[in-house]
């Protein structure tokens, strides 16, 4: 009986864990001849010519890291540390997650711990695997005190979903709050994005054929039914929001094996007709430029190859229009039509984590 009770802990740990993103398969997709991918850090080769504008932070074997001015910088010790987000103040939040646990840290912007936000792990005098917790997908209320996430409760023995809370970030979980109602046996709900008056987040679910998908699903009130913002055809997640607050990158896959980089408008309660950017790539991870200049996310550089950081500029999904030549004016003496713009490869030897989301100040 030990036996069986410790094997149903450990299933419903990697439920957890799978549950959270179906892009958990993607940072194994490294193909078997391709050079060992290196640290973003090491002086050779040289770093990119191309250089994006602010701070990216980026998650790879267990290190956060920085790309600020073409350089990379490694913040943490390869220690279990994921998913990144920035602070309003310019401080960053992350997850470091442990065998049977994860935490949500606060740290500077060199990546030195200020404070231990959440605790998760069961006190030394319980035994039971199943008394730890998750916490993963933290991210800030645009005022920074409130701190949205994915976290395990409640649970009830082997199922074991993760829901999106809030809780003060000056605070502990006890003073936090479920908002959102995850179904059983999915993984839950996982992704949480704040926007005004409420929350757009990812919640798995069982579609009509059966299958577990993703919709983006929005709710403005703590524990409220919400409602779905995609469908499950779509099959949609990695919610992104425009600095403006009016657009919102996804990824969808459309029951495929693609993960295509799709926008839609955005009104404070319904997104608008889709438009797909990115279809020739498995792309993960989409966050906009907080100049709007552009949208950045992770796909392989190479098939079955590791997964690189690429930027999309914003001509390529938000064009100038041509201007119509005058009457008169014959069409030699028009300008050339531009030539099409498209994705930067920014990295070429990384293998960037495709689990975990991607911060930009």
């Amino acid at each position: 009986m030990i036996a069986r009770f410790l094997l149903g802990i450990f299933l419903s740990v990697v439920m957890v864990v799978a549950g959270t993103s179906t892009y958990l398969f993607l940072g194994t997709r490294t193909s078997h001849v391709a050079a060992v991918p290196q640290k973003p850090s090491v002086s050779t080769p040289r770093p990119q010519a191309f250089s994006v504008s602010g701070t990216i932070y980026i998650a790879q074997s267990g290190a956060i890291y920085s790309l600020s001015a073409g350089r990379f910088h490694q913040l943490t010790a390869e220690a279990g540390w994921t998913m990144p987000t920035v602070a309003p103040d310019g401080n960053l939040i992350a997850v470091r997650q442990f065998a049977q646990y994860s935490d949500v840290y606060l740290l500077n912007r060199f990546g030195s711990v200020i404070r231990r936000v959440t605790n998760n792990v069961a006190p030394p005098s319980n035994r039971d695997p199943g008394a730890n917790h998750w916490s993963f997908y933290p991210r800030l209320s645009a005022d920074g005190k409130t701190l949205w996430m994915a976290y395990d409760q409640p649970k009830f023995g082997y199922d074991v979903v993760l829901s999106i809370w809030a809780m003060p970030l000056s605070g502990t979980v006890k003073q936090g709050k479920l908002w959102t109602n995850a179904s059983d046996y999915t993984g839950g709900d996982v992704q949480p994005v704040p926007v005004k008056g409420g929350v757009i987040y990812t919640k798995y679910d069982y579609g009509p054929d059966s299958k577990l998908v993703g919709r983006l699903w929005f709710t403005n009130r703590a524990y409220s039914a919400g409602k779905a913002l995609t469908t499950p055809a779509e099959d949609c997640r990695n919610p992104s929001l425009s600095p403006a607050g009016n657009e919102v990158a996804m990824i969808c896959t459309y029951g495929k094996q693609v993960s295509y980089l799709t926008i839609a408008s955005w009104n404070g309660s319904t997104l608008g007709a889709r438009k797909t950017i990115i279809s020739n790539q498995l792309v993960a991870q989409p966050i906009w430029a907080p100049d709007g200049s552009g949208i950045a996310y992770l796909a392989p550089g190479v098939p079955a190859g590791p997964f690189q950081l690429w930027f999309l500029p914003k001509e390529v999904y938000a064009p100038t229009p041509t201007p119509t030549p005058s009457p008169g004016v014959s069409p030699a003496a028009s300008p050339s039509p531009a030539l099409p713009v498209k994705p930067i490869q920014v990295t070429t030897n990384n293998g960037f984590d495709a689990t975990s989301p991607l911060a930009w100040g």
